[in-house]
């Protein structure tokens, strides 16, 4: 067997850490070419479920505490799109426009739970089909999807502020050729 001698063996540990430098080097040239600083506000706000309480129910009211009526008096349609940003990922609310992985929203003030055409509504939705989006019904059902139609595949956990609901309703009404009267007392 033949002996390496020590300049075989230095030229093959100079391959290696000249390599590492290499790596090392271009690895701190581009975080310096290519550095991204962090948001101030973060794009969009992800809501998730509160942990359950030991009677088997969630912290969170599983009814809206103030009227429909008093919330869409103060409602502005035009916060709408901001406060609708996490339900462009799955919604489209174009009149004609397709649905996504939900339904399509145009025109969904007043029309029936689960009745938009060419979309497959799960089985907790066909449970709810003889009623109506009421404004009462929009807002249980954005307060907490989940305790508005049990089962739902939708994996949102809901707007807790009133105003932020109110607005996305309002807006929602406007979505429309022919919108829906507001709710009186």
């Amino acid at each position: 067997m033949q002996q390496m001698d020590s300049f075989e063996i230095n030229k093959i540990a100079g391959a290696v850490l000249g390599t590492a430098l290499v790596v090392f080097g271009l690895n701190e040239l581009a975080g310096v070419i290519y550095h991204a600083d962090a948001p101030e506000k973060p794009g969009m706000l992800i809501e998730v479920a509160e942990a359950a309480t030991g009677s088997g129910e969630t912290e969170a009211e599983t009814a809206p505490t103030v009227s429909i009526a008093t919330l869409m008096a103060s409602a502005n349609a035009d916060n709408g799109p901001d406060a609708m940003k996490a339900c462009k990922a799955c919604h489209n609310w174009t009149n004609g426009g397709a649905n996504k992985a939900g339904p399509n929203l145009w025109d969904i003030v007043g029309n029936g739970i689960a009745a938009v055409d060419g979309y497959k509504y799960s089985a907790a939705f066909k449970d709810k089909s003889s009623e109506n989006w009421s404004y009462e019904a929009l807002n249980a059902f954005l307060l907490k999807p989940k305790a508005f139609i049990p089962g739902t595949k939708m994996g949102y956990a809901g707007v807790k502020d009133d105003s932020k609901r109110a607005d996305i309703i309002a807006y929602l009404r406007t979505l429309s050729d022919d919108p829906k009267p507001l709710p009186t007392e």
